[in-house]
This record gives structure tokens, sequence and C-alpha cells, in this order.
């Protein structure tokens, strides 16, 4: 098991989606927004990962499972999911517009795809939404070849 620094995760359907930034990248305001629109967390600022079979999982972090920083507000309690990791949103304010291919990063000999990605208002819930349905890895078979 590896723990991710600066990295905050939800799932999203099945899937774990990973937000990867410095702090004050906006990794906490994109994931409260997606779990507002009914993603459930995984971990903020860090975030376990194990690669099971074919898949690389991603779980709440023994120390701080199910807290969230609400930026000038204090430390939130939620509920937390554990789910295959499929997406990486690097956040970068200078991301592309239209990005021309996707990168990835092996974890636990697992290539996952990244995609440099903007953050900002609400509507990047919506547009995170979309990359993952984009360019995520679809939800592995647990079971075969595991």
């Amino acid at each position: 098991m590896t723990v991710l620094a600066n990295v905050t995760g939800v799932v999203i359907a099945g899937r774990a989606l990973l937000i990867e930034g410095p702090p004050g990248a906006g990794k906490s305001s994109l994931a409260l927004t997606l779990i507002d629109r009914g993603a459930i967390l995984v971990g903020d600022d860090a975030v376990s990962v194990a690669r099971e079979g074919d898949a690389l999982v991603a779980s709440p972090p023994p120390n701080t499972a199910g807290l969230i920083e609400l930026r000038n507000i204090g430390i939130a309690e939620l509920p937390v999911a554990s789910g295959p990791v499929t997406l990486i949103l690097k956040l970068d304010p200078a991301a592309p517009r239209f990005p021309m291919e996707i990168a990835t990063q092996v974890i636990e000999g697992i290539d996952v795809p990244v995609l440099s990605f903007a953050a900002g208002d609400a509507v990047q819930a919506l547009r995170a939404e979309y990359a993952l349905a984009r360019h995520g890895l679809p939800l592995p078979k647990f079971g075969e070849n595991a």
C-alpha cells in the first residue's frame, strides 16, 4: 500500500477520481462540489492506493479517513468509499484548452490516465465528470485474472 500526498480522491459511479495539486490549488473545493453532486469522499489531501489484480484501488488514508478541509470553515467529517482508480486530474491553471493526448502515470505497476485540469468555479465539477467518462479507465472486472 502507498499513501499519495497532495491528492484528494472521490468515487463517482464506482470509479475513483484522484485530484492532484499543490496546497491551495482547489483539490478539496472540486471534491466538495463533486460530493454535492453525488460523489463519495475517498480522502482529502492524502489517499491510500494498493494494487488488486489488474486494478489500482484507492481507499481512505488511515490517519485522516473521512475528514475534509473546508477552507475558511474548518474540518468536516463525511462518509468514505473505496474504488478502482480510473483517472487523475492534475490541477494546473495553465492546462491546455484541448488536450491533444492524455498522459499516463504508473502507480504500483498500473498505468493511470492523467489529464491536466484547470480548477475554478462549480462548473468544473461537471467538466471533471465528463473527463472521467471520456478519459477514465473502465471499471475492472474483479475476480477475473485476479
